[in-house]
């Protein structure tokens, strides 16, 4: 159909009178006020970009490479690594720890603190401390029942410090929620060291499996298998009748035992728990304390202890066997109770090393006596894994040697003899400045025992949920392929 149109004399008068004028310069400030929001709009998907920019230029893969290409060669870094890039690494991220600069989570970890039955916490707690004095039993070991549970009382010392009122703590990286909605973890209170060691026996499991019910009775458990449910059971002989019933939770453990001895495959991994320290038996040797001793650590390697242990602990013997008639080296057999603390402190403190062998497991408070005692470890214990390893460097304050070259005529003493003075300065200046990570206080100290333990559990938050999310859609009838169990055997070197 043909439109209908106007002499152009006619539309030529009609543009040049005042109303047409009019009328057009608002039609063309319309337009460009339009363009202009078009092009410098937040929401608009070409922002500041040219006119002559193509959305298909922007996800296309062809038209983006051949841009790349056309384009000028980006410059490559010229800074060549370091001629110890190892050292140089681990240099720039103490740095940053103790300068406050270390990664963290954009946010506070969110943890929910059940309030389980007094039964299972305030009612063991007072159990303790009311039989303290009046324990004398012994267990198996010639250690008392009491000195046990204090150095694995890691449960108490993180639910004091997230129960405490907030105005008291000093960590500002672990906060407590109300609202289990608002959780990111839940941590289950729960006494397991107290109750193995302070209960009979049959009364004992049945504690256990009234705290497994209460447990996994709780919706936030059900929904996640308690994926993101903290269980302390730092003994290894912690909760485990029923331990296998909550194998997917996030154990905190004193090591990784991988005999089979005290945890069952796929029980324990590092990607999935976390290794604690011992609390440690001795005072600390703090800056003057560590002055005054330097002049009389005259002694070249110390050992107080067990002589004999079994499963990786037959270690003990045979290096006993080639130390015995070492000179400057001092092996002691070791007695439980103040006087036995007094000699261990003591001896300690007179040496440059310390002896650290495996022991019934491949871990013991030893460690972290001599840590906060100045003495450098001397650790032969080729399954050991170490607490916050994600965090601290132990080649800085620890010697890490094989079993088979410990026990090689005049090996050890001859490797210890050959460490220079330099060296072991530097060592013991490190001790000093790593002890602060084996205190546990109260309230909890930023880089403390407690504040590492949380640090560690939120880097594995995102692979948590990764776990949980997945668990909720995979179907029935799928092949279980996706696993964490990585455990990789610890292949001791020497440094």
């Amino acid at each position: 159909m043909a439109g209908k149109h106007l002499p152009s004399s006619l539309a030529r008068a009609r543009l040049t009178s005042p109303r047409g004028l009019l009328a057009a310069a608002s039609l063309l400030l319309l337009l460009v006020s339009a363009s202009y929001f078009l092009l410098l709009s937040p929401s608009s998907p070409g922002g500041l970009a040219s006119p002559s920019s193509a959305s298909a230029a922007d996800t296309a893969f062809l038209a983006s490479l051949d841009r790349f290409l056309a384009s000028p060669r980006r410059s490559a870094s010229t800074a060549a690594a370091p001629a110890d890039l190892d050292a140089a690494i681990r240099d720039d991220e103490e740095a940053r720890l103790y300068g406050g600069a270390w990664p963290a989570a954009p946010a506070p970890l969110r943890v929910y603190v059940y309030e389980m039955p007094s039964r299972f916490t305030y009612d063991l707690l007072r159990l303790f401390r009311d039989s303290y004095r009046e324990t004398t039993n012994l267990t198996s070991n010639g250690s008392p029942v009491h000195r046990l549970v204090e150095q694995h009382s890691i449960d108490y010392w993180l639910w004091a410090d997230l129960i405490a009122p907030e105005s008291q703590r000093l960590l500002k990286n672990v906060i407590r929620v109300r609202h289990q909605e608002e959780a990111d973890i839940f941590y289950v209170p729960f006494f397991t060291t107290i109750s193995y060691f302070l209960l009979e026996k049959q009364e004992c499991k049945a504690l256990y499996r009234e705290a497994l019910k209460w447990v996994t009775d709780q919706p936030a458990w059900q929904r996640s298998e308690g994926r993101d449910h903290v269980i302390p059971v730092h003994h290894p002989w912690s909760f485990k009748s029923v331990r296998r019933f909550v194998k997917k939770a996030i154990w905190l453990l004193p090591d990784m035992d991988s005999t089979g001895n005290w945890y069952k495959p796929g029980q324990v991994y590092l990607e999935k728990d976390v290794i604690l320290p011992y609390v440690p038996n001795v005072d600390l040797c703090d800056s003057k304390c560590v002055s005054e001793t330097q002049s009389r650590r005259s002694t070249l390697l110390f050992f107080r202890g067990r002589l004999r242990r079994n499963a990786g602990g037959k270690i003990r013997s045979k290096l006993v066997t080639e130390l015995k008639d070492a000179e400057d080296i001092v092996i002691e057999e070791g007695t439980a109770g103040a006087e036995g603390k007094v000699a261990a402190q003591n001896g300690m403190r007179k040496s440059l090393f310390c002896l650290n062998p495996a022991g019934d497991t491949p871990s013991s408070a030893r460690l972290f006596d001599a840590i906060v005692s100045g003495c450098i470890p001397v650790i032969i214990s080729d399954e050991l894994e170490l607490p916050f390893e994600g965090i601290l460097d132990y080649r800085k304050i620890a010697l890490f040697v094989s079993s088979n070259d410990a026990v090689q005529p005049g090996w050890l003493v001859k490797y210890l003899r050959s460490i220079n003075a330099k060296r072991i300065r530097e060592m013991q200046s490190n001790l000093l400045k790593y002890s602060r990570h084996f205190l546990y206080s109260s309230p909890a100290r930023p880089l403390g025992p407690e504040d590492l333990t949380w640090r560690m559990i939120a880097g594995k938050l995102v692979n948590i949920k990764l776990h949980i999310r997945r668990s909720q859609r995979v179907v029935r009838e799928s092949r279980s392929i996706c696993t964490c169990d990585c455990r990789v055997g610890n292949n001791t070197k020497m440094f």
